[in-house]
């Protein structure tokens, strides 16, 4: 036994860290915990556009449930079709009873029975039933036919909600790639105005020690270029929520993002857009569809149903007399219901109702993609004339900014003046670059309005998804 509370407290502290070295050790191993996940994946050191689209149509956990979801309507459409088949059953049962009529049934079926019998007290008898049942619905009303095409029109419908879904996802993938290259200029923009900020800081300097400028025009170039670190700060910042966004929209969690922009993959602007692509209204056409197959099915309650039936049988008794007999049974059932409550009624009057619902349904969605339509191609119009007012404006300032840089250095200018024209400078080009990369959105919003693919051209480069055809852009 250890006495010494000091050895006890190296002990201690020594299991403690063993225990932790161990499950940091189960973290790296076991696979999916950390970013293990993402260490089996072949991610590239540059992302050009058209591979992060095909990643996030792959890796996006919204990919995956529109697929799982599209399995569960192939499972519905298996369940359906499983109606086409016969039942055959196999059961077994063993029981002894005293009971006069089971007994005497007992006796007459395992081939036993004698002109000594006794019909009122047969005796204790035993019965081991060994059966085989076959049924098979011949006809129903039509309703097992409509609940399957229902069920094919459903799994149609979630096809069109997972290229919908795609279709989205890939907008929002080029998006976020235009927003970090986007953030990426005007973080280059903010640094480029603190660099002409502090030449000119240094030239305000010189002069001042000089006896040339006043003191309060030095302190106005240092809280300007105070002011300008700043924004390259909260520029900065804005780059690295947009490189998280994007990280987000591929399915990964920690990866170094960086842009190949040297690839351009234009994007061409659709030509009379009307929306008649869209896969959601590709959907809704397959879930009316749908509701109608359902209608019919419920419309089949008003017919008969009729079933084949077979069965065949082997009884063994052990306790009145060790014998067996066999027996089988072949027939046809006819089944009509006379009186239901009015429960067929009901059923037509709701999927009636649901046909109604889901063909406004419709009608909204075309207005809606109407105004979408038209919004993305107002905002692409908006976009193009703003960039060519800022791409003037930048022309402007760079020059202005030049010559307020010549002057102030000759003292002609004031500080002030000297920063008014860094500022023009730095605001047209941000807003270039808030125009360029709007432009570009547009045409990508134009295109999933249409619902067009994002990308015409075939794509040979090494792709990690295969895609929907009407979405796939290789």
């Amino acid at each position: 036994m250890i006495d010494n509370p000091n050895i006890i407290t190296l002990l201690a502290l020594s299991l403690n860290g063993c225990i932790r070295f161990f499950f940091l050790l189960l973290l790296l191993l076991v696979p999916g915990t950390g970013s293990a996940v993402e260490d089996h994946l072949s991610l590239p050191d540059r992302w050009n556009l058209k591979e992060a689209v095909n990643f996030a149509l792959k890796n996006n956990p919204d990919a995956n449930v529109a697929r799982h979801r599209i399995a569960s309507a192939q499972a519905a459409i298996d369940q359906a079709q499983a109606v086409f088949y016969p039942k055959i059953g196999l059961n077994a049962e063993y029981g002894q009873t005293n009971n006069p009529m089971y007994s005497f049934g007992n006796i007459l079926n395992q081939g036993s029975f004698t002109n000594t019998i006794d019909f009122n007290d047969p005796g204790t008898t035993d019965d081991l039933r060994l059966a085989a049942t076959l049924q098979y619905r011949i006809y129903n009303g039509g309703r097992d036919q409509a609940g399957v095409r229902a069920a094919e029109a459903q799994q149609q419908a979630e096809e069109q909600q997972r290229t919908a879904i795609l279709s989205g996802l890939a907008f929002e993938v080029v998006r976020s790639f235009y927003t970090i290259a986007q953030a990426h200029e005007i973080v280059a923009a903010q640094e480029s105005a603190i660099t002409a900020i502090t030449a000119s800081h240094t030239v305000a300097a010189a002069r001042f020690e000089a006896g040339d400028l006043l003191k309060a025009s030095l302190l106005d170039i240092e809280v300007q270029l105070a002011a300008a670190q700043e924004q390259l700060i909260q520029a900065r910042h804005g780059l690295n929520l947009a490189k998280r966004a994007f990280l987000n929209l591929l399915g990964l969690q920690q990866h170094q993002v960086h842009l190949d922009l040297d690839q351009q993959f234009p994007q061409d602007v659709p030509q009379n857009p009307d929306g008649s692509m869209r896969p959601e209204i590709q959907s809704l056409d397959a879930q009316i569809a749908a509701v109608r197959e359902q209608l019919r099915k419920a419309k089949g309650g008003h017919y008969p149903t009729a079933d084949l039936f077979g069965s065949y049988q082997v009884n063994q008794g052990f306790v009145y007399e060790e014998n067996s007999g066999n027996s089988w049974m072949a027939g046809v059932r006819l089944n009509y219901n006379l009186f239901e409550g009015n429960r067929t009624a009901a059923e037509i009057a709701q999927t009636n109702a649901n046909l109604a619902q889901s063909q406004e349904m419709k009608r909204k969605m075309q207005l809606a993609i109407g105004l979408e339509i038209e919004e993305a191609h107002l905002n692409l119009q908006q976009a193009e004339e703003r960039l060519q007012v800022t791409q003037k404006m930048v022309e402007l300032a760079e020059e202005s900014a030049r010559l307020s840089r010549e002057r102030f250095r000759e003292g002609v200018i004031l500080s002030s003046n000297l920063l008014d024209a860094e500022n023009r400078l730095t605001d047209a080009r941000v807003h270039t670059s808030l125009a360029k990369t709007a432009k570009a959105i547009a045409i990508a919003d134009l295109r999933r309005a249409t619902g067009l693919p994002q990308f015409s051209e075939p794509w040979h480069g090494n792709d990690t998804v295969q895609q929907n055809s009407s979405l796939q852009p290789n």
